[in-house]
């Protein structure tokens, strides 16, 4: 098959460039192999080769002979490869040595000898509607926060179709698949996470029913700040049934270990104003179709549920965000306040710049997520922040354009990086 590009092989160049080794980390079938072979000269592959699995044992450094740089995917599989890996590093000195690719972080985590100024850290997602070819690519993020005077573009995407895009994810296998396939794929995909990921990553024997009820109580309430005690209380009908909180907690840092899941942190500015920014997370999927599958949910289903829809277009675009703003060395925020100003997204860059957005999947809601957007800059003390490249509205519309007031409207399916 023919290599998919996607945004994260330029970052991989560059670390590739100065680092003896990088490690990319990204939940379990989002394209690191893919990524990594085709970036790489050698590979062992740990997941498949049973013999490389044994050798990690009784002779770990001949696995690390090959052309450079050498792919060693599902490295976690043999986590003593870690300081071998960092050994030879030294001992070559030259950049681009070596990449691991892992889809958990291993139980030993943090006992390993620190790879500090040998092994960098990427981290790989599902693929974006560009990647996937969903998006005309017309509206560039980067161009956005470079203080781009209007934007213009056309989306492609239905209704339906976005629906349809959120149902198949951003998975590269699923692609050609319908929704409905894709999803069968997907409800197996959270029973194998349940039964077989996370018990892998710490040794920790959980009961798998247990697990799928405390990831289905977590989907209901992706793209909100969702406490504990409220998913706590989804997982069961009636008392006996509910998980205990430290239970769940255990689950869900389980799920992040293995990055089924990834919370989206509070955006802390200093403000004008004296309304408190509330700290809590948005709790999402790595990818919003795990959402849908934990649901049992379908095209059909999303299009007569508004609500559940909306939240799920929020986090499908914040998972484009997170992959486009990461290219930038940038971070996916959020903030809202005591006050119930808000933005779902804050992207900030190391040099300071930032902008904030609004996602809302319908168009009628744009004015509305605009008044938002300028009502947070009024409580920003932009005196220590600076002030905002961009306001930007992405929505499950149509047409690209500027407001008179400045406000950036991007469909969805316009948005590249």
């Amino acid at each position: 098959m023919e290599y998919q590009p996607r945004v994260v092989d330029e970052s991989l160049r560059d670390l590739l460039r100065i680092a003896g080794a990088v490690l990319v980390e990204g939940v379990r079938a989002c394209g690191k192999t893919e990524t990594g072979e085709h970036l790489s000269r050698s590979s062992v592959r740990l997941d498949v080769d049973d013999a490389a699995r044994e050798l990690a044992d009784l002779a770990p450094a001949r696995l690390l002979d090959g052309a450079a740089p050498r792919l060693i995917d599902e490295w976690q599989l043999a986590p003593q490869l870690w300081n071998h890996v960092r050994r030879a590093v030294d001992q070559r000195r030259e950049p681009g040595q070596f990449i691991l690719a892992g889809s958990a972080i291993p139980a030993d985590d943090v006992t390993r000898h620190s790879g500090a100024g040998r092994i960098l850290r990427l981290r790989m997602r599902p693929m974006t509607l560009m990647e996937a070819g969903r998006s005309t690519n017309e509206v560039s993020l980067q161009e956005i926060l470079d203080g781009m005077d209007a934007v213009d573009g056309a989306s492609a995407l239905s209704i339906e179709e976005i629906a349809t895009a959120l149902c198949i994810g951003g998975w590269p296998g699923m692609q050609n698949l319908s929704a409905k396939d894709a999803q069968r794929l997907l409800r197996s995909y959270l029973d194998d996470v349940a039964r077989a990921d996370l018990p892998d990553v710490d040794d920790t024997r959980r009961d798998p029913a247990r697990v799928r009820r405390l990831i289905s109580a977590y989907a209901r309430h992706v793209a909100t700040p969702a406490t504990l005690a409220t998913i706590v209380r989804d997982t069961g009908t009636d008392e006996a049934d509910v998980l205990y909180p430290t239970t769940a907690r255990a689950y869900i840092d389980a799920l992040e270990r293995t990055m089924t899941i990834e919370e989206q942190p509070s955006w802390g500015p200093h403000l004008r104003s004296r309304d408190t920014v509330r700290g809590a997370g948005i709790r999402h999927f790595v990818d919003p179709s795990l959402a849908v599958a934990a649901m049992n949910g379908s095209v059909d289903r999303l299009l007569g549920d508004p609500n559940t829809f909306g939240l799920l277009f929020e986090s499908m675009v914040v998972r484009d965000l997170r992959v486009f703003a990461q290219a930038l060395d940038g971070e996916v925020r959020h903030y809202r306040d005591s006050a119930g100003t808000e933005a779902d997204a804050i992207i900030q860059l190391r040099d300071g710049r930032w902008i904030a957005i609004e996602i809302k999947l319908g168009q009628s809601r744009v004015e509305e997520a605009a008044t938002s957007l300028k009502k947070l800059v009024q409580k920003i003390d932009t005196s220590r922040v600076g002030e905002p490249t961009a306001l930007v509205v992405i929505t499950g519309g149509q047409y690209a354009y500027t407001r008179r007031d400045g406000v950036h409207v991007v469909p969805a399916g316009c948005l590249g990086a």
